[in-house]
């Protein structure tokens, strides 16, 4: 093993070998396309991009969820499999350096999926234990899964659900976003042959216009937005533009996201939420219960684990559970992780495959044990 790996890097894999977990490695070279469709506007601004020979858009790994999954449908691998993986990514960061360790499970395949999200928990919760055994840890859980299903309680239009789903693990996106809706708008118009193309709506149409135009200015049409997304968001401005939230919705909104609960009291805190809205969630909810009742089992510590009903992750493939845990002595999370059921399938796996996992950033842990020495 390389000496610039962590001085901690054999207690990771001691704990993968223990938990039953194959180490996999990827390549570092990526095919550039899938961060830049699903990881995230966050990441997308952060990645460093290049191209081959053939001028395909090429990137150095920024994470590893996605190459172990591209890995895992090229091998045509069986499931249930639970991949291991350590090694650098890489980023543009503000907080200085470009190349950092990571270390994670991707937990692929289980149908019993609140098992398997505990699980993912547990594993992490345990990795962490196993190299900075005397850190008092805390864990904040969300629940996409949760979220969408108060939207679609609420019967908001299918629009702005998503636009509220792509706010979502962005307070302040999120809070802009349902501001714009508590009054009628009046939008910047379109340009002509725009508002004609989407008021045709015909979509093959305007994501033509929309690459011609990108082409004629000169824009990458596969760094950033592609034209398809871009036309998705103008068909979608269309039809909210005339769209205002009642104030029913919007204060049942504002009190979803409010509520932040220790994990024992959060199924009721939730049933109670939707009676008083006059919403169901019970399908949701009753896998959220499956879920706390299998974290009980897998022996993680519950009384520094919290629910935050607004709390998500800036990846846009995100679907369901998500969890960090960080130490009160560090402002940034040591691990990230969650559920991504719709991943593998976009990426082309010819089945649907559920998913869940968590990275743990090796480069913090690593200032945490030298400011314990």
């Amino acid at each position: 093993m390389s000496s610039r790996y962590p001085t901690f890097a054999a207690d990771i894999l001691t704990l993968f070998e223990a938990r039953d977990v194959a180490l996999t490695h990827v390549d570092i070279l990526q095919p550039a396309d899938p961060f830049l469709d699903m990881a995230g506007e966050d990441l997308r601004r952060r990645i460093y991009l290049t191209e081959n020979e053939t001028g395909q858009s090429l990137c150095l790994r920024p994470e590893f969820t996605i190459p172990v999954c591209l890995d895992h449908i090229s091998k045509r691998a069986s499931t249930p499999r639970r991949y291991g993986y350590l090694g650098e990514v890489f980023r543009q960061r503000r907080e200085g350096g470009t190349e950092f360790f990571q270390a994670g499970i991707e937990d692929l395949g289980s149908a019993d999926r609140p098992e398997a999200d505990a699980r993912s928990l547990a594993d992490a919760h345990a990795l962490l234990t196993a190299v900075l055994p005397t850190e008092p840890l805390t864990v904040t859980v969300g629940d996409q899964a949760i979220f969408e299903a108060v939207l679609s309680a609420l019967g908001l239009p299918r629009g702005l659900q998503k636009r509220l789903l792509r706010a979502f693990g962005s307070p302040e996106r999120l809070d802009a976003t349902i501001n714009e809706f508590r009054t009628p708008r009046t939008s910047q118009p379109l340009p002509p042959e725009i508002a004609a193309l989407v008021q045709k709506d015909d979509e093959a149409e305007l994501v033509a216009h929309v690459e011609s135009q990108m082409v004629a200015m000169g824009h990458s049409t596969s760094a950033g937005r592609h034209p398809q997304e871009i036309a998705r968001r103008l068909r979608e401005k269309r039809q909210l533009d005339s769209l205002t939230l009642s104030e029913g919705a919007l204060n049942a909104l504002r009190n979803f996201l409010a509520l932040r609960v220790e994990i024992g009291t959060a199924v009721d805190t939730l049933a109670a939420f939707a009676k008083d809205s006059g919403i169901a969630i019970d399908q949701a909810l009753d896998e959220f219960e499956k879920r706390n009742n299998a974290t009980v089992k897998s022996g993680v510590p519950l009384d520094n684990i919290h629910y935050d009903a607004g709390f998500g992750r800036p990846l846009d493939y995100y679907t369901g559970f998500i969890f960090e845990i960080g130490s009160d002595r560090l402002s940034q999370p040591l691990v990230g992780g969650g559920r991504y059921d719709r991943l593998l399938t976009l990426l082309g796996a010819k089945e649907t495959i559920p998913g869940v996992g968590f990275s743990v950033w090796l480069d913090r842990v690593e200032s945490l044990r030298e400011a314990r020495s």
